[in-house]
């Protein structure tokens, strides 16, 4: 029996690792439950499952979820940044499912490392703000950090196996999302359902928007780059519209690795919970004959700029990234809210890394730091010039 702790149980994530979980109560069992919001979802799995806690935002939610609870559930309430931590580092817990959006999922994971507890990876800006310094802690503490990404499980899948050392690069898959042959002059005409609605996969408002931008993607070539310990110009991004291969490896023989598979996160999730075993959870495989084709094509950084910037904090490491995802987040969030057009996101992010100057080798304090000054400059260039970019 494995026991859960599952950081973001609301989340497109969350609910599916729950239902992973719910299929097979044999092996796992869901100890701790966490979310920001979505009140109701989270009282509805806390009658489901029972956990020994259940975390929320702040006091007043925490209350609100009491209230909305019967009498007899023994499930403890928390709330805040301690009551996350206590979450990641809960002491029955085997595993830890990390599935919150965003920076926030940082400081509890990190806890989680150094508990000693297992990670199920599904929140890449830890790796994106941190890498060096959980992909250390991990090792350290003899922690196995296991990608729930579809990509990077894929890129797990292939390299098992095979000797790291015949590694000749990283492919990694991107949907393209709902505007890939949507054109650029037209990206101010682009609102928030629009771009919430990708093509193939179903996921919350953020990673969704940044899907749209190809952000997502680039943010997935900063967590490979430390999940497999390879530099960045050694991971490729080639856009494959249909999502039936999730990821590819290419080998110094010529030789390329693909796993493939039907658009549904369970398959990614089941095998980061149960590796190295894999478990029925109910998937077919893909049906080649009614698809007919599988296309690739290079990505257009020029239109997707978002990707480029990606690509350049990769490269410039340090605090860069961090300043890079912060920028971000703030960003999708003013979009969503309608105060500032699609087509400001990338223009805002860039301004943002051009005026950082980026620290090398930071502490976690020093990341921190970077995040707030980023999300700081990134609200002041919204609120003074609506997202214009400033040369």
């Amino acid at each position: 029996m494995k026991n859960l702790s599952i950081l973001g149980s609301t989340g497109s994530i969350g609910r599916n690792t729950l239902a992973v979980a719910e299929r097979f109560p044999e092996r796992f069992a869901v100890r701790v439950l966490t979310a920001r919001g979505s009140l109701e979802i989270l009282s509805d799995q806390v009658r489901r499952f029972e956990p020994d806690l259940a975390v929320v935002f702040d006091a007043q939610s925490a209350d609100a979820l009491r209230r909305m609870l019967p009498n007899g559930i023994r499930t403890e309430i928390l709330h805040g940044r301690e009551g996350y931590r206590l979450a990641a580092v809960h002491a029955p817990v085997d595993m830890v499912v990390s599935a919150m959006v965003g920076a926030a999922g940082l400081l509890p994971t990190l806890a989680a490392v150094y508990a000693g507890k297992d990670i199920a990876l599904a929140n890449k800006e830890t790796l994106v703000m941190a890498g060096d310094i959980v992909m250390a802690a991990a090792a350290q503490k003899n922690v196995r950090i296991l990608p729930v990404d579809s990509e990077h499980s894929a890129i797990f899948q292939c390299l098992n196996g095979n000797r790291s050392t015949d590694l000749e690069k990283i492919l990694l898959t991107a949907s393209g999302g709902p505007f890939l042959d949507f054109p650029r002059a037209r990206f101010a005409e682009i609102t928030p359902e629009g771009a919430l609605a990708h093509p193939t996969w179903q996921m919350g408002s953020k990673i969704s928007i940044d899907s749209a931008t190809l952000m997502n993607k680039g943010l997935e070539v900063i967590e490979a780059k430390h999940l497999f310990g390879v530099p960045h110009d050694k991971i490729e991004v080639v856009v494959h519209p249909q999502s039936i291969v999730h990821s590819m490896v290419a080998f110094r023989d010529g030789a390329v690795i693909a796993q493939m598979g039907v658009p549904d996160m369970k398959g990614a999730i089941a095998y980061a919970l149960s590796h190295p075993e894999r478990i029925p959870v109910g998937l077919p495989a893909p049906d080649f004959a009614r698809i007919g084709e599988l296309t690739f094509r290079a990505p257009d950084t020029e239109k997707f700029r978002c990707l480029a910037l990606a690509f350049l904090a990769c490269g410039t490491g340090g605090t860069m990234p961090a300043v890079l995802n912060a920028a971000n987040e703030i960003a999708v969030s003013a979009f969503l809210a309608r105060r500032i057009g699609f087509e400001r996101i990338p223009e805002i992010i860039e301004c943002i890394m051009e005026r950082h100057a980026p620290v090398m080798g930071p502490d976690l304090e020093c990341i921190l730091s970077a995040d707030e000054w980023a999300r700081n400059a990134a609200n002041s260039l919204i609120e003074t010039t609506g997202g214009v970019y400033l040369q």
